[in-house]
């Protein structure tokens, strides 16, 4: 987890937030969904509010690739005489594609327009997911995240 700030901003001046209107570059409609949802629960529990004027507006990005899965089983094939032989080998990986995925969360001051806060996470991901996996990655997610907001320093 890696968060960075304005080392300007006194973030005791931010009070409410809103929502970009195109939050969610990369997430499908339940998965914004999903994530507007803990992150109004868990800003609520830092004492912020939703506004429709609000200090600062929150963004949030996920970024996916592939991952390497280096959980595979192998499987030979073999046919061989006292002239020469043949063989065949390959792996099968075990427990479904995963996904590296890179979840960011902004928050824009809404007067300048200026980033005052970003956290990040990377993690891997079952690329199936029941929408429960789903509900409970994404609140362990910016639970984790949200623990570095407000920066102290």
């Amino acid at each position: 987890m890696i968060s960075d700030y304005d080392a300007e901003i006194n973030f005791n001046n931010f009070k409410t937030y809103n929502f970009f209107e195109d939050i969610g570059k990369g997430l499908n409609e339940f998965d914004v969904k999903r994530v507007v949802s803990t992150l109004h629960t868990e800003l609520n529990k830092k004492g912020l509010a939703q506004n429709d004027n609000p200090d600062f507006y929150i963004n949030v990005i996920a970024n996916y690739s592939e991952a390497q899965n280096r959980n595979t089983i192998g499987i030979g094939i073999g046919s061989g005489n006292r002239n020469g032989g043949f063989g065949v080998s390959g792996g099968i990986p075990i427990g479904g594609k995963k996904l590296n995925e890179e979840f960011i969360i902004e928050f824009v001051n809404a007067k300048t327009n200026e980033i005052i806060w970003e956290g990040v996470l990377n993690s891997t991901i079952k690329e199936q997911r029941t929408p429960e996996e789903k509900e409970s990655h994404f609140t362990d997610i910016i639970n984790k995240i949200l623990d570095k907001y407000p920066p102290k320093g």
